[in-house]
């Protein structure tokens, strides 16, 4: 993709891509289309992180190198959503944002849905799903140089990282079971899930005490040795 060479075009696309153009493929997908066409919505969504992904290259010939460290990374992710109960989807997602750019932490976090939800059922869930992760792995990487350094600003976002995600996904539960979006629906759909929305919150503490360091410190090492 030669026009996404230009350090403009790549700005611009960083940008529209994970705030306007994907949100908008997703609300489409939910109220426009029909409940199979989720599929096409998620490839959708897929390219549009692959492309947001190549717009962060600074250097063309470092990429090959950094989508086998986030394919790696996505592989990780998607063999832990099959931990019981809680899942440590997003803190993999939150470490692939700050060591690797938040174009890496969106594709890690839409890929590890899409992926494992091969083995966990597809449906009209998968894009917000895909767009959640992904949000959450790019703010990860935009305020990456924080959460580097300081402990506690990286726990609050690993806890605010699980209030966002079911944030996120209690619009579709409401879209869901009702023909259309309303405050009171939502607001009954965050209480409901308040009890998981905290345990999850929680456990993505949990995950980033546990792996923060050991992962970061290799991913770390990888980037100097290749100069990514």
């Amino acid at each position: 993709m030669p026009v996404i060479n230009n350090p403009t075009v790549r700005k611009i696309l960083r940008i529209i891509i994970p705030f306007l153009v994907v949100p908008a493929a997703v609300l489409v997908g939910a109220y426009v289309f029909e409940d199979k066409m989720y599929a096409y919505v998620s490839l959708v969504i897929t390219i549009l992180a692959i492309v947001l992904f190549i717009s962060g290259f600074e250097k063309r010939r470092t990429g090959s190198r950094r989508m086998v460290i986030v394919v790696v990374m996505t592989v990780i992710a998607v063999i832990g959503r099959f931990v019981p109960i809680i899942k440590p989807v997003a803190a993999i997602t939150v470490i692939s944002g700050v060591f690797l750019g938040g174009e890496s932490g969106f594709l890690v976090g839409s890929m590890t849905s899409v992926v494992s939800n091969f083995f966990w059922g597809q449906g009209p869930w998968t894009p917000f799903q895909m767009f959640s992760w992904g949000m959450i792995g790019l703010v990860a990487g935009l305020i990456g140089k924080y959460l580097k350094t300081s402990k506690p600003v990286l726990y609050i976002y690993g806890a605010f990282s699980g209030l966002l995600f079911s944030l996120i996904m209690d619009v579709w539960t409401v879209l869901w079971y009702n023909d259309g979006f309303s405050w009171d629906g939502y607001l009954a759909a965050i209480a409901s899930a308040a009890p998981m929305t905290i345990l999850y919150a929680f456990s993505n503490v949990i995950f980033l005490i546990i792996l923060f360091d050991p992962i970061g410190k290799k991913l770390e090492r990888i980037r100097t040795v290749y100069g990514l």
